[in-house]
């Protein structure tokens, strides 16, 4: 059972969690859209859905108790349950606040935004937020290194509970190297309760996707042929609802592309093989 998030948590001194109020199976108890700094203005990181009144009146509430103001709006990723809400955010909030989203190529997208840049950096009074683009969730995805509290705001890339999809497998499992690498103190996700021991819960994330690629090499050496996607589903995921089986297929399709970018597997007109056994 997933843990009962406030509509409203004052997480530290510098960090107030607003929800979404959009809960589902994907987005869990809601999109977490975060309020930084301490001073007169202040960062939001991500929205929620668009149209959500419940969401836009409770954020609008707490800066209103706050006495404070948005300067800044950054978006962690294209997705619909972080970026919605943007434009009645603008229209109901802070009407001159500036948005910003790392850009997606040959894409074109939703609204006007400011371009994001890996390595830039946000200032406001109390908070410093270094933005590194992490792709795989996402291609546009980013995370937010909050410099005060060495603490990382996670977007989809970590979740406070489960595991994330991703467009991208090879990319995501480099993002997660590199979010590993900065070592934070704590993790402020994009869905799902603060994720306080982030070391293990990143060595998780990790781990969880290498045991899936062994099994699937393991299954491909077992069998000796070229294999479909469904073939690997109804062994590794045996027992799973019908209603899983298009997201594990999805996964399994994932990794089979990471593995072909590895130099591990070639693709057939009917299936996967280990490169070794490929058909000339």
């Amino acid at each position: 059972m997933a843990t009962v998030l406030p509509a409203i948590s004052k997480l530290t001194s510098r960090v107030i969690r607003v929800l979404g109020c959009n809960p589902g199976p994907m987005t869990l108890q809601g999109t977490n859209s975060y309020i930084v700094g301490t001073g007169k203005r202040r960062i939001l990181i991500d929205t929620s859905e668009p149209q959500i009144a419940e969401y836009t009146d409770t954020l609008k509430g707490v800066l209103k108790n706050e006495n404070v103001q948005l300067e800044h709006i950054i978006v962690t990723h294209w997705h619909n349950d972080h970026i919605g809400a943007v434009a009645n955010v603008l229209d109901k909030i802070s009407p001159e606040c500036k948005v910003w989203k790392y850009p997606r190529d040959n894409t074109e997208e939703k609204f006007e935004f400011s371009p994001l840049e890996n390595g830039q950096v946000f200032q406001v009074e109390g908070a410093t937020l270094s933005v590194i683009h992490t792709p795989g969730h996402t291609t546009d995805h980013v995370v937010l290194s909050l410099k005060e509290e060495n603490a990382l705001f996670s977007g989809d890339c970590i979740l406070g509970e489960g595991t994330t999809v991703f467009e991208d497998l090879y990319e995501y499992m480099k993002s997660l190297e590199t979010i590993r690498n900065l070592q934070p103190s704590c993790i402020y996700p994009g869905h799902g309760p603060l994720v306080e021991e982030p070391s293990s819960v990143i060595e998780y994330y990790i781990k969880h996707r290498n045991d899936r690629e062994n099994e699937i090499i393991n299954f491909l050496k077992s069998e000796n042929r070229t294999v479909t996607e469904m073939d690997v589903v109804k062994v590794l995921y045996k027992g799973y609802p019908e209603r899983l089986q298009k997201p594990a297929l999805y996964a399994v399709r994932k990794h089979f592309e990471k593995l072909e970018k590895d130099g591990q597997v070639i693709e057939h007109n009917d299936g996967w093989s280990l490169k070794e056994k490929s058909k000339v």
